[in-house]
């Protein structure tokens, strides 16, 4: 008994000096303490602290200008330093034995540094709107300690919602190039407007192709170098205050030939040469001027045997990877020796970060995983500066947590990111958490099962045999069903749910269309034999539609639809059904179609499902190549054949030159019809257009043979180099009329 009582004095006693101990190696931050802003350019910083902190404690905390040494009270000071020690973006949280001193060479960085303070004390903000605050009596911070913060990237731009907000910037330490750019992004149209010049002077623009084209400049040419000097010279007295001035090519991949310009360009490596040889030229006349430039598509490598002036910020923009697997020598060699390549060319590497997919904002995209691994790898390779695009201002799928993860990451990418996703998860959808994690789990672990290529401009339908298969479809809904039943009593966390099944129902919508009346589909037969949408389902496109109006979703891809339009589409597609003679009968492709185009196979073009205007849905593309075809009719009672095209000019998808029709019969072909279609013209607004043939000789043959002519050269308006003229087909339609 003497034994035991003896045990647990001795506990008590230790227990009692660890926690005197604690008292004495931590400083205690109480409603007593007070905050000193040593001058008035750290006002601001204090005034955050004070606010943060009185709806934690909720007691009010006092801001004085000096500092009471003397006094035993612990103190917080605020300091804007010359100290050469820390750089232009680094701030010092440091402590002695009573006080806390966070001290920053500008009013941007001690705003910083104070809530990394905040969030040492366990501070979030998870969104713009969702800040998390403990409620406690007092906090701790260690004593005599100091760590100097610096980030891994000198910039930071971040395109996501809450990226608009200031507070959620300054909080995650973002920078804002809608601020820091008196010009942006593509520029050449802006620099020498084609309306204003090209009639007058078309050798000012890229010749190109044998043709003079406005989407871009020659570079040799002096008076466009004159008239980009004096429009920057405008542009730079109205916006004194930006950072960056964007001389990038536009959205395209012109280029100019001109023996000139082809003279740079074998000289310094491709049409890079030509580039970087126009911009030193305007780089020489702003040399205090920070220009900024687009390492895109034809500009995508570095100039060979070229200096590139000091003041030039190349952004590279490496658009066309796999965003399911981290960036590594073993799965993009060729992009690692390019982005080697640049880190020793550009004085001043940038890079674009292309994070979502941009043909769906609403649909799942589970490229979480490779985010840290690319990070780590554009650090190691001195990029300074990231643009990190995302939905822009439209909240898509998991733009909470995208943008969260991203931010930390760009500030530390030595972050754990596992803790940071599950902190992030546990403060945003509470009780819900657990099954969201297992949620996003799921999804990354069957993409990364699947090893397929995830692209920023695919989508569900490309998907459904990878990562959105039906089956795993059920998982994810069972997941985010548990999650909902959870919070279902509270209405904010029940909405964040919510939301992120609206990804799920988006995927169930798009691929219902592929589907059409098969298993999975939109459409049902009814006892009359005609197509009909599935009972309920038009009524789940409607309140999809609703909820993304209300999440502020106001369109559901780049430049794309808006919500309200995608269920007026759905009606349309509702209605473009059809019954035709020829459904279900046996097609075979003598020249196939392109690998990615296939659809659902030869069985897609008699499913009675009609495309539409997205070519990734139902439609079968044959790129630089004649559609050849053969149905087995088998003397089937028809005379009527209808034929459905496609024509999306900006993905190069046009309507047929020529169509020719052939019957099998006696063991030998006959030509029935040769149809001459219609001369292209120069039109981007998405169409479908149909050709018909009617002859009473059909039902007389075994077989119909169609072969399809396609366009041999692309029209002027857009020809463009190692791009063909694709055709797409959907329904092949019998009828006996």
């Amino acid at each position: 008994m003497k034994k035991k009582r003896l045990q647990y004095l001795q506990i008590f006693i230790l227990t009692l000096l660890s926690f005197k101990m604690m008292a004495q190696s931590e400083i205690t931050i109480s409603d007593k303490t007070k905050i000193i802003a040593t001058a008035e350019s750290t006002q601001a910083a204090a005034g955050i602290l004070k606010l943060y902190l009185e709806k934690s404690v909720s007691k009010p905390f006092e801001i004085t200008t000096k500092s009471q040494k003397e006094s035993d009270a612990s103190e917080i000071i605020l300091e804007i330093s010359n100290d050469k020690k820390l750089k232009a973006n680094e701030f010092n949280v440091k402590s002695d034995s009573k006080s806390i001193y966070i001290t920053a060479p500008n009013q941007k960085y001690l705003r910083y540094a104070v809530y990394t303070l905040l969030e040492i004390w366990e501070f979030r903000k998870f969104t713009a709107t969702e800040t998390y605050i403990p409620k406690v009596t007092q906090f701790t911070f260690a004593k005599n300690t100091s760590k100097i913060y610096q980030p891994s990237f000198d910039y930071r731009a971040l395109f996501f919602p809450d990226c608009y907000d200031e507070d959620f910037r300054d909080w995650h330490k973002l920078d804002w190039h809608i601020d820091d750019f008196g010009l942006w992004g593509h520029s050449f149209s802006m620099l020498v407007p084609p309306k204003e010049y090209f009639k007058t002077n078309p050798q000012l623009f890229a010749l190109y192709e044998g043709e003079r084209n406005t989407e871009s400049l020659c570079m040799t040419n002096d008076t466009v170098v004159n008239l980009v000097e004096e429009k920057m010279t405008e542009i730079i007295a109205k916006t004194p205050h930006a950072q960056f001035y964007s001389v990038s090519q536009n959205d395209d991949v012109v280029y100019c030939e001109c023996t000139q310009c082809k003279a740079m360009n074998t000289k310094y490596g491709g049409p890079q040469g030509s580039f970087y040889y126009f911009l030193n030229k305007i780089a020489a006349h702003f040399p205090k001027t920070k220009i900024t430039t687009l390492a895109y598509l034809h500009t995508f490598k570095p100039p060979v045997n070229l200096k590139i002036a000091p003041n030039i910020y190349t952004i590279l923009c490496p658009i066309e990877l796999d965003r399911g697997k981290p960036i590594t020598n073993q799965n993009n060699p060729s992009f690692i020796k390019n982005l080697e390549n640049w880190s020793t060319t550009s004085p001043q590497l940038f890079l674009w970060d292309y994070t979502v997919q941009f043909s769906n904002f609403m649909s799942p995209f589970p490229n979480f995983e490779s985010f840290q691994n690319n990070y780590k790898l554009f650090q190691k390779n001195k990029v300074k500066g990231l643009f990190v695009q995302g939905y822009a201002d439209v909240p898509g799928d998991l733009s909470e947590l995208r943008q969260y993860l991203l931010a930390k990451l760009m500030w530390n990418t030595d972050i754990d990111i596992k803790a940071v996703t599950a902190d992030f998860l546990r403060g945003f959808y509470g009780k819900a958490a657990p099954y969201v994690a297992k949620y996003l789990d799921l999804i990354e672990a069957n993409q990364s099962k699947s090893k397929a290529y995830l692209d920023i401009y695919s989508g569900p339908v490309q998907a459904r045999n990878t990562f959105l298969t039906p089956e795993a479809m059920d998982h994810y809904d069972h997941f985010l069903e548990q999650a909902n039943n959870t919070v279902e009593n509270d209405s904010i966390l029940s909405s964040r749910v919510h939301k992120l099944r609206l990804a799920l129902e988006f995927v169930y919508f798009e691929q219902a269309k592929f589907y059409g009346k098969n298993q999975h589909g939109m459409f049902v037969v009814n006892n009359q034999g005609k197509k009909e949408v599935k009972p309920g389902l038009t009524e789940r496109v409607l309140k999809f539609s609703k909820s993304c109006n209300q999440f502020g979703v106001y369109e559901l891809s780049e430049d794309g639809i808006s919500p309200d339009n995608y269920y007026k589409e759905w009606i349309e597609i509702g209605k473009n059904t059809t019954t035709h003679l020829g459904e279900d009968l046996k097609v075979t492709f003598i020249i196939p179609p392109s690998d990615e185009f296939k659809g659902k196979g030869s069985y897609g073009l008699v499913d009675g499902n009609i495309g539409y205007k997205n070519f990734n849905i139902n439609w079968i593309g044959w790129y630089d190549a004649n559609p050849e075809i053969e149905i087995e009719t088998k003397n089937l009672d028809f005379n009527l054949l209808k034929l459905n095209f496609l024509n999306d000019q900006r993905h190069w998808i046009f309507t047929p030159k020529k169509i020719k029709i052939y019957g099998f019969k006696n063991q030998k072909w006959e030509l029935i019809k040769e149809q001459i279609c219609n001369n292209l013209t120069e039109d981007y607004e998405i169409t479908t257009q149909s050709w018909e043939v009617e002859n009473q000789r059909f039902s007389s043959f075994t077989k119909i043979k169609i072969v399809v002519e396609n366009q041999k050269e692309l029209p002027v308006w857009r020809k463009r180099k190692n791009k063909k003229a694709m055709i797409m087909l959907d329904e092949i339609e019998l009828y006996k009329k």
